[in-house]
């Protein structure tokens, strides 16, 4: 059997309610801003004309917003369905159709009404939601009814603008297709890299061992995996003892794409529910990071190894079957059938097989192994349930319990609570491998015992509480580094965690908190903001000196007055910056696949290297490069920092601070050039959250893209310039904070009321 690529999954094709009769108009403005008052009338029944109207009109009922300004909606709620049904239609106003697209794509359908282009996405989601079917009735009643509540809030505001949809749009959404949003299921990014290698040390016959090769390690990145390096985000918690106030300090601070919706909320059930904090707009759970009275938290990614690859051998005498135990394992065939519209309008489908395992899908085939890959994420459905649990906790003890569910794997929390305890948790759902771990390659399974069947326990995690020195810290690397009084001793959590790493970032972060400095919510939200770029501190005396030396020093000696005089940082009025990111760009791509420093990173001294250049030659030519290229462009070369970098949103065109974490920013954004070759920031910090915690909760935040993505929104750039300044906006939090605030209040559906 030649090699074969086996990655589309199998699910059932799952039914979905006709298309309704809705125009295909889009871009509907939001409702004019009007002044509060403290009540508002009830709903009326004029809308009623339906079973699924009148649901909508009750659950309405049931539910207030209110507005404060830029936006933010405090949602008011009687119970946790109305909440649901509430976050889904300030979504809905503000994100228009992407949330109810996003439920019709999770159902597997969308490739029937916009065409083949999106058929390999259905497969996927077809996987997810036959596992929804199959397992909401598992969830907690709370966590049910907050799913049913979002799907009727999507609902209901399609009811009542069907000009903002295309025609075929029904609103016919279920809690099932909210919770399909939250499922886990195997890797397809894992798989992929894992036939990546396969494919990269086959022979005609595959891997001669049954073990993948580690393929061509300079090989462009994907896009995936571009992506990944990019994305991230910072986090820190300071106990009492490190704060003016003796009050804990949270920041959270994700790091993803201007468009990865985050989005700032408050919802409240008296009684049950009082939380703030971002909903990644499309689901009921989205990634949520915030607090309530007592506690809160900060998510950041982790980045371990969740599946695994196993090689078997395949059954020399019967067709599609394995060995294990000695004895054939029958490969089963799994079809799925997905329908798509064809160019002329009509309607086609595709049918595509998946083999399985009773471990996991096979992803790779030769003439005499099998390739399966086993993943912890696969299965797990309880991740709302998780996060609702965690909104609703009210101590360290309580939190910590949820923890133990494990439901969301892919993020570390960073935590703090009014009783002034803060903690790092290293949360994942890492196998407990009965063999060494093999990253991207395959171990070889003879017998069933090979094969990881079980978690690692979640007490072999790493977990700081209270560490001395009263801060944690994290920004994307692994747990070693979280409080530099305490060093993670290796041999006492699990022994397939990451190898040790600490980047720039990560550094800037530590050198900012590890010391003695007693900070207030204001001072930590200046910290946030700091300028410095970590890079040029550790080589650009080298680079000088080299320069200076060389033959080239003549071309060079306006750069390097420039580089002298410059403050090393990327603030928007420093000068130098831009010539030594250029030139930082060029030298670290010529020595790819070679050490770039003179003294490499040493876990010995993890905050204090890598440093110095290793190659004089290389940095050179890369510094007249950068020269050139800035002439090239008519760029002086000590021009201001933020004359180049800029936030561009709306009416707002403002210079900002700030680097990408490659150069050691912690004020971390990258830059997608614009039309007139400045650079516009497009990723990176984009919101940020700031939160003391007393008796009652002080905080600020910024969400830098605003509340809503239509350009005729006014929030779409009504806090941008205020991120560009380094300004945060007071978050209301008490019932007296948002009624002085409140700009618009109405229940869904109704008009806003003075």
């Amino acid at each position: 059997m030649a090699a074969t690529l086996l990655l589309a999954l199998a699910s059932l094709q799952l039914p979905t309610a006709a298309p309704d009769s809705a125009s295909d108009a889009v871009g509907a403005s939001p409702p004019a801003q009007v002044a509060a008052r403290a009540t508002l009338p009830a709903r009326s029944a004029e809308r009623a004309s339906s079973p699924e109207s009148d649901r909508g009109a009750e659950l309405a009922d049931r539910v207030e917003i209110v507005r404060t300004d830029y936006g933010v909606p405090h949602i008011l709620a009687e119970d946790l369905e109305a909440m649901g049904f509430g976050l889904a239609y300030v979504q809905s106003e503000d994100y228009g159709d992407v949330v109810a697209l996003g439920l019709v794509k999770r159902r597997g359908t969308y490739a029937r009404y916009v065409g083949h282009d999106s058929i390999d996405d259905d497969f996927d989601a077809r996987e997810m939601h036959s596992r929804a079917v199959a397992t909401f009735h598992r969830l907690e009643p709370a966590t049910q009814a907050v799913y049913e509540g979002f799907a009727q809030g999507v609902n209901h505001y399609v009811r009542l603008h069907p000009e903002e949809f295309p025609a075929w749009l029904a609103p016919t959404f279920t809690g099932i297709d909210a919770h399909a949003r939250d499922i886990q299921i195997w890797s397809r990014g894992d798989a992929s890299r894992a036939v990546r290698e396969l494919e990269a040390g086959s022979g005609p016959s595959g891997p001669p061992s049954g073990e993948g090769g580690r393929g061509d390690a300079g090989a462009p990145a994907t896009e995936e995996e571009l992506a990944f390096r990019l994305d991230g985000s910072n986090a820190w918690a300071l106990s009492g003892s490190r704060t003016t106030s003796g009050r804990a300090i949270l920041l959270r601070n994700p790091h993803l794409a201007w468009d990865a919706g985050y989005y700032e909320a408050h919802v409240r059930v008296p009684g049950i529910v009082d939380f703030y904090g971002d909903f990644r707009i499309g689901g009921a759970f989205g990634i949520i990071g915030g607090f309530n009275a007592h506690l809160g938290w900060s998510t950041t990614n982790n980045s371990p190894t969740y599946s695994q690859l196993y090689a078997l051998e395949a059954y020399p005498s019967l067709e599609n079957h394995a060995v294990l135990d000695g004895q054939p394992l029958p490969l089963e065939e799994r079809t799925t059938t997905v329908d798509y519209r064809t160019e002329d309008g009509g309607l086609a489908a595709e049918t595509r097989s998946t083999w399985w395992t009773p471990f996991g899908p096979v992803v790779y085939r030769t003439d005499n192994r099998v390739y399966i890959l086993k993943d912890t994420r696969d299965g797990e459905v309880r991740r709302g349930e998780q996060f609702l649990k965690m909104m609703r906790a009210t101590n360290l003890e309580e939190w910590l319990d949820i923890m133990r569910m494990r439901a969301h794997p892919s993020s570390n929390f960073t935590y703090a609570d009014a009783a002034g305890n803060i903690v790092l948790y290293y949360n994942a759902r890492l196998p407990a491998l009965p063999h060494e771990a093999t990253e991207d390659t395959a171990a070889f399974a003879r017998s069933a015992a090979d094969i990881w069947s079980e978690l690692v326990p979640f007490e072999s995690l790493p977990l700081y509480v209270n560490p001395p020195g009263g801060y944690v810290q994290q920004a994307n690397d692994t747990p070693d580094y979280i409080n530099l009084n305490v060093r993670m001793d290796r041999d006492t959590v699990a022994a397939n965690l990451p190898d040790p790493r600490l980047r720039l970032r990560s550094q800037l972060s530590l050198d900012l908190v590890h010391n003695d400095r007693m900070l207030g919510l204001e001072d930590v939200v200046a910290l946030k903001h700091s300028p410095r770029m970590l890079l040029p501190e550790r080589v650009l005396d080298d680079l000088i000196a080299a320069a200076a030396r060389s033959g080239s020093a003549p071309e060079l000696g306006q750069a390097l007055d420039v580089l002298r005089a410059w403050d090393r940082t990327a603030a928007a009025p420093s000068r130098g910056g831009v010539l030594f990111k250029l030139w930082a760009e060029r030298y670290m791509r010529g020595t790819r696949g070679e050490e770039p420093y003179r003294v490499p990173w040493d876990e010995l001294r993890p905050a204090e290297t890598p440093r110095g250049i290793a190659d004089d030659e290389e940095a050179v030519d890369a510094l007249l490069d950068a020269v050139t290229h800035m002439r090239s462009e008519g760029l002086a070369l000590d021009v201001p920092w933020g004359d180049v970098h800029r936030v561009i949103r709306g009416e707002v065109d403002e210079p900002v601070s700030g680097c990408e974490g490659d150069l050691g920013c912690f004020r971390t954004l990258s830059f997608e050039e614009t039309e007139d070759g400045r650079l516009a920031a497009n990723r990176g910090d984009g919101w940020i959250l700031a939160v003391e915690f007393g008796d009652v909760p002080r905080a600020y935040s910024v969400l830098a893209y605003g509340q809503s993505p239509r350009e005729d929104s006014p929030h779409y750039d009504d806090q941008a310039a205020m991120f560009a300044r380094e300004e945060l906006k007071v978050v209301a939090w008490t019932s007296e904070d948002i009624e002085q605030r409140a700009v618009r209040r109405y229940r869904p559906g109704e008009e806003a009321r003075r």
